[in-house]
């Protein structure tokens, strides 16, 4: 007697996911799949399976997403990242520190152990799920990856979006979140406020003149966090705005072109 045999249903192959140097990929897990990693990194996910990841400046030529499926096998995206063409901007007047080398020294170990601790929480939250809007008004005067030239010597790329605007001008959430720090002045970023979107994305906003806000605040999408300044290592009054996923920094202009993110099925 012929045994009838049931076949499993096939597996859809998972597709490619195409990002350029400094991107955000938000995604979904497939349903009851777990456990997800980025080139063997785990990566917090949210309840609903959801997940952010961005890569670095000088990320590529390829990387992986990996997770388990509901049955326990392994599944996955390959993960391809493309170049970009980087400027070179030449600050002539600006010092690569602002204060002596000795202050410096002295002040800059605590300032990087509290930038640390405000990166340091990945949690969800509704920020990174949403749009971005700008955090300020004027003119991009500075963007992201651009090798810079300090003075003559060249510095690490730029990691942010710059926008030229008068002291005084307001300052706004580009997306909801909790407020992590929000002190100064830091030696080179002057005033700085740092915004927890959630999943590991911060927001950073340096050189301010004022600020509105403390540490634990809950804040919704424009709502005023400070107001643009010059403290800090600067040549005039701007804000840099740099964003970071976990310890990646991430072009913020990426963040502008987000459309709401689409709900888990």
């Amino acid at each position: 007697m012929a045994l009838a045999m049931a076949l499993a249903a096939p597996v859809a192959a998972a597709p490619t996911i195409s990002l350029q140097q400094g991107d955000i990929h938000r995604g979904h897990l497939p349903a009851g799949a777990h456990d997800l990693t980025l080139d063997g990194k785990p990566v917090v996910t949210a309840a609903d399976g959801s997940y952010l990841i961005g890569v670095g400046r000088d990320a590529g030529p390829a990387a992986r997403l990996g997770w388990t499926r509901a049955d326990g096998s392994s599944d996955g995206a390959d993960i391809t990242i493309s170049p970009r063409q980087w400027r070179i901007q030449s600050l002539p007047t600006l010092p690569p520190r602002p204060v002596p080398n000795a202050e410096f020294e002295a002040r800059r170990p605590a300032e990087l152990q509290q930038i640390a601790a405000a990166r340091a929480t990945i949690a969800d939250g509704p920020g990174w799920r949403g749009g971005f809007v700008r955090p300020t008004t004027g003119a991009i005067t500075g963007v992201f990856g651009s090798q810079r030239i300090l003075a003559g010597t060249p510095s690490a790329p730029h990691a942010g979006l710059d926008f030229g605007a008068a002291t005084g001008t307001p300052v706004v959430a580009p997306a909801a979140g909790v407020v992590r720090l929000a002190s100064g002045p830091f030696t080179l970023e002057g005033n700085l406020v740092m915004l927890d979107h959630g999943m590991g994305l911060v927001s950073a906003f340096l050189h301010l003149s004022r600020i509105d806000v403390h540490a634990g605040d809950i804040v919704k999408q424009g709502q005023r966090l400070g107001a643009v300044g010059g403290t800090g290592r600067a040549t005039g009054p701007h804000l840099h705005w740099g964003t970071t996923w976990t310890d990646v920094r991430i072009d913020p202009a990426r963040l502008l072109a987000l459309q709401p993110m689409e709900p888990a099925r």
